[in-house]
């Protein structure tokens, strides 16, 4: 099965959080649906659900439909869904669930790079992409699949395949892989990690962002700004917004502490993370206070 692909529209993907409620931490379908709701008025392009910090490696095939199709019915928006397994198998199976529950919506499902193998790397994406139409989004986030290639042997295995709508570029020192990306592929780069390397990454060629922050408003302010005024204008529309993605970005607990973050903006009704995730430490509460009131914008 094959498909013309449509590279994915540069600007901000919001990854979207995946909040929770009750003790059994189930999914808050009416939180989900004024989060994702939120996108599109402050200038986001597209939604990326079953991200890393959606939690997708939490929920079960029957929650992850749940996800989709609420975050479907709540936007307009263009949706990518994130393939959690590795295998090839699994991130097919993955993949079509994700196909049948977003529909014409959806515009690529988002695989890990699970090997540095070329030839293998070429086999698995193809496999799913042959499998369900659907165009790829390549994530290279050597933190969560434990895979480190280099961007020179991404590009060897990307540069021959058709069906890539993007790649999302999340090993540090992002700037630079970046750069040896977009020099040599004819698809658009996203930076990620919360926003932290954002106007390095639009220096270096970045088409944008896909990442979550609790306040994608500055996301969408920096790159616009970019956009229209280059590197000054973007430094500043993103400065008031750097101590809080600092904040967010903090090892371990950054999930926890982004969904304090939607939490304390009423867009999700409760900050539960699950487990094995760390909730955010009580002694941070008074520093995120600080930040949140420090932010431009409604609250």
């Amino acid at each position: 099965m094959t498909v013309t692909v449509t590279a994915l529209q540069q600007g901000v993907w919001g990854v979207v959080a995946t909040p929770f409620t009750g003790g059994d931490r189930s999914v808050d379908r009416e939180s989900l649906t004024r989060l994702a709701a939120h996108y599109a008025p402050i200038g986001a392009v597209g939604l990326t659900v079953l991200g890393v910090f959606g939690e997708a490696a939490r929920l079960d095939g029957n929650e992850r439909r749940a996800v989709v199709e609420t975050v479907r019915d709540a936007v307009a928006l263009p949706l990518v869904v994130g393939v959690t397994a590795l295998g090839t198998a699994p991130a097919i199976e993955e993949a079509r669930a994700a196909r049948e529950a977003a529909g014409d919506r959806l515009a690529a499902v988002m695989v890990q790079v699970n090997t540095t193998d070329r030839d293998t790397l070429q086999a698995h994406l193809g496999a799913i992409h042959e499998a369900t139409g659907a165009p790829i989004v390549v994530q290279d986030y050597p933190v969560v699949s434990g895979v480190s290639i280099s961007a020179g042997a991404l590009v060897a295995a990307l540069r021959e395949l058709p069906f890539i709508a993007a790649v999302k570029a999340e090993a540090p020192p992002t700037p630079v892989a970046i750069a040896a990306l977009t020099g040599a592929l004819d698809v658009p780069v996203f930076g990620g990690l919360g926003g932290i390397g954002l106007l390095d990454e639009l220096a270096a060629g970045a088409a944008g962002a896909m990442t979550g922050f609790s306040y994608p408003e500055g996301l969408v302010a920096c790159v616009e700004a970019w956009g229209s005024g280059g590197y000054a204008a973007a430094r500043e529309a993103f400065l008031p917004y750097l101590p809080l993605v600092n904040f967010e970005q903090q090892v371990r607990i950054a999930l926890a502490v982004r969904k304090e973050c939607l939490h304390a903006r009423g867009l999700i009704a409760d900050p539960a993370v699950r487990p094995p995730a760390a909730p955010m430490p009580e002694s941070l509460r008074p520093q995120l206070v600080r930040h949140l009131a420090a932010v431009p914008g409604p609250r």
